[in-house]
């Protein structure tokens, strides 16, 4: 059986793809490498790699989540990632209003207004 961090790894991978992953380690230097860890690990080594819940209603929850706690850095990303996880545009609207009736309607406009920046920049015709 494979560790947590690289079950954590390989679902990283594939979840965000190579490229991402391949620059973020790139990136890692001696101070930030034991967040990296567990992030690894803990995010991606145990509860992604959970099946309890499907990839895209990870993906929805986790976007619904970054925009209703006002962390929208990570939501490009994660818009980027839902390419993997089958998480459609029209779900990832949905989920953004969910959280404008719950969080409040500048959080969602917000992510709203990064998720059709990020679709743009894929291709993707909305």
């Amino acid at each position: 059986m494979q560790d947590r961090f690289e079950t954590g790894m390989t679902v990283r991978r594939e979840v965000l793809g190579d490229a991402h992953v391949d620059r973020a380690e790139a990136n890692k230097s001696k101070f930030d490498e034991p967040f990296q860890t567990m992030i690894t690990e803990g995010a991606w080594g145990t509860l992604w790699a959970d099946d309890t819940i499907s990839r895209r209603d990870r993906s929805l929850l986790t976007l619904a989540l970054l925009a209703a706690t006002g962390n929208f850095e990570e939501i490009p990303m994660h818009i980027r990632a839902s390419r993997n996880t089958g998480a459609s545009p029209e779900e990832i609207l949905h989920a953004f209003m969910h959280v404008a009736v719950y969080a409040g309607v500048p959080k969602a406009n917000h992510a709203i207004k990064l998720a059709k920046q990020t679709f743009k920049e894929l291709g993707v015709e909305l």
